[in-house]
């Protein structure tokens, strides 16, 4: 199955930067080997249908609307295609019904059941950009197809009429999630099969609220996204971006997962989150997968699996909940800063000589199994020696105007310290790091220091 949704998915290797003034460049996701996937969520729900279609002990029932959840119990009251309320009886509820789940609505009455939810104060809209020579392709489809139907009575077989035609290509290089950072906003594009790309806007409400007419809309892509509009075309932009309203994105966290043996929550009914890391249906599957790793190691028994599952997931989804929040301001803003460039060739560098010993956030978070809590925790003090590092590194060019010399010992000194750092202890790494501020802002450190 695997193999079936990565068949139909677009590798993405790259941030594709798009300035004010039109120009580009880029930002790798890790190693050249490695890539994030732009999959067609429809085709991804369909492939999983079919896949549990297949087993014969589940039954799908589409059409029906739960209405109320006894979760001590395992009784689920819904209503059909008839409207008719029926009651069913489960051995285990898995409450996956979304950021707004019927299913979580008693554990609002259970003691100690922490709930938030939170609605960032931007919103978003879609815009496309079709493929290039796109309309040309249906124009040609639309004229052929009638001469063939009016002459043959029958439908146009594809291959007659475009076999001297070259088909539609992507407007823009399809390997990369191209984003137009503008600090408070931005807008991003991911490549479709079709070759379009679905573009969302992203934007404080009331920045929204102020383009109200076609003209402004046309003036504010001008100013902010202006390689943007002969992509999107004009007259469609004015069009679409009145067609439905910028929509609200919320993030909701809670724990724990579970109530006794009967009843636990995944996806976004536990842990809905905004959009900004791509990892939002990944941490659901991630649920899937760790529960089917403690059934096995439980064998079977919800008693001791649903605990655990609770135990392991609340830290870790919350984790990503923060890391999405966060991402979006590296997004729309951090990817701006040369520092922020600065930075980024040098964890890469850092990963190179130390690739078990420094790994890049996104590549924690995204390439591997590392559970997302240990990932943030990591990266907090991974930042905090490499910053110590390029610290040493730009005294030493300042004062000795040595550059060769305070790059050398600026990183070398990185990599002593992640080396020494990565073998002791949390308290080790907090001395150490007061250490460096005592240093940098008096000079001088206190004769009873010490760093073990």
């Amino acid at each position: 199955m695997e193999e079936q949704i990565v068949a139909k998915g677009i590798p993405m290797r790259a941030r594709r930067i798009h300035t004010p003034s039109g120009k580009t460049y880029s930002i790798p996701y890790g190693t050249k080997s490695q890539y994030i996937l732009s999959v067609d969520r429809a085709n991804l729900n369909k492939e999983l249908l079919t896949a549990a279609e297949k087993y014969p002990n589940a039954k799908l029932y589409f059409g029906h609307k739960l209405l109320r959840c006894h979760i001590e119990s395992g009784l689920l009251t819904l209503q059909g295609p008839d409207q008719t309320p029926m009651e069913v009886t489960c051995d285990l509820i898995v409450g996956c019904d979304g950021a707004f789940s019927t299913v979580r609505k008693p554990f609002m009455r259970q003691t100690c059941f922490n709930y938030s939810h939170v609605y960032i104060p931007h919103g978003y809209m879609e815009l496309t950009i079709p493929p290039k020579d796109g309309d040309e392709l249906d124009l040609l489809l639309t004229a052929s197809g009638a001469q063939r139907r009016a002459r043959t009575g029958r439908e146009p077989a594809l291959a007659l009429l475009c076999h001297d035609w070259e088909p539609p290509e992507f407007a823009m290089e399809e390997n990369y999630l191209h984003i137009w950072p503008r600090n408070t906003f931005m807008m991003i594009a991911l490549p479709n099969l079709d070759k379009s790309f679905t573009c969302t806007l992203f934007m404080p409400f009331e920045d929204f609220e102020r383009l109200t007419t076609g003209d402004q809309v046309l003036d504010f892509f001008q100013t902010y996204f202006p390689d943007s509009i002969p992509l999107i075309g004009a007259q469609e932009l004015q069009r679409d971006y009145f067609l439905l309203p910028p929509q609200a994105m919320i993030s909701v966290k809670c724990s724990s997962y579970h109530v006794t043996s009967r009843c636990v929550l995944m996806g976004d009914a536990a842990h809905a989150v905004v959009p900004f890391y791509g990892q939002g249906m990944n941490a659901g599957f991630e649920d899937c997968l760790v529960f089917d790793e403690l059934m096995d190691q439980f064998h079977n028994d919800l008693s001791a699996c649903l605990p655990k599952f609770s135990q392991l997931r609340v830290p870790d989804d919350h984790a990503i909940s923060d890391l999405a929040m966060y991402n979006y301001i590296e997004m729309r803003a951090h990817v701006n800063s040369k520092w922020f460039i600065f930075r980024k060739y040098v964890d890469n560098f850092l990963h190179r000589l130390m690739p078990s010993t420094v790994i890049p956030l996104y590549t924690m978070v995204t390439f591997t199994r590392i559970r997302y809590h240990e990932a943030l925790q990591r990266w907090k003090w991974q930042n905090k020696m490499i910053e110590a590092g390029v610290l040493g590194s730009l005294l030493l060019v300042i004062n000795k105007g040595l550059f060769i010399t305070g790059a050398a010992a600026g990183l070398g000194g990185s990599y002593l310290l992640i080396k020494w750092a990565s073998r002791k202890s949390d308290s080790c790494t907090e001395k150490l790091w007061s250490w460096i501020l005592r240093l940098k802002e008096t000079g001088s450190v206190p004769p009873e220091t010490r760093l073990a």
